[in-house]
């Protein structure tokens, strides 16, 4: 399924985000906190395909989230790129693992913010975002989120993809 919203394009991306190597970011991320809940830090790419890696808390050392941790999680990743300059984004399924979050609620609070904040932003860089779809499941609960929001004013379905 794709959509999009003004001139961002919203889609579905197969893989673990989680799979990529990014022990030299993590320790780069490492050095800019700590940071809160909600927050977000950007690092480089390093090795990785892409220029930058963003790097977001939605849980503190309790490894519990909320709905409104993940909204300001996702509001804060979507700012960090915007700052970077970056045209695409590939934001997960946040605390869907250890925090135990059910993903068809991650996946509306991470769909819901971000077609709310390119609403609110429409001169973004971001041109793609890509939310990160690591198995069928997970799949699965992005593109319900995305068919809701493509139901709604600003929001176009492109159809299936």
């Amino acid at each position: 399924m794709k959509t999009s919203v003004g001139k961002t394009k919203l889609k579905l991306a197969s893989g673990d985000i989680t799979a990529l190597e990014a022990d030299a970011v993590e320790k780069e991320a490492m050095l800019q906190g700590p940071i809160e809940v909600g927050e977000s830090v950007a690092t480089t790419g390093h090795d990785l395909k892409a220029p930058w890696f963003i790097h977001a808390a939605v849980m503190g050392p309790e490894m519990q989230t909320s709905a409104n941790a993940i909204a300001q999680a996702t509001r804060a990743t979507l700012d960090c790129a915007a700052r970077c300059s970056a045209p695409s984004l590939a934001p997960p399924a946040y605390g869907t693992g250890a925090a135990g979050v059910p993903l068809y609620q991650c996946a509306s609070i991470v769909v819901t913010e971000t077609v709310a904040y390119l609403k609110e932003h429409p001169r973004t860089p971001l041109r793609h975002v890509m939310f990160s779809a690591y198995d069928d499941a997970t799949r699965a609960a992005f593109k319900n989120a995305l068919a809701g929001a493509s139901r709604f004013e600003g929001v176009r379905g492109l159809g299936h993809g």
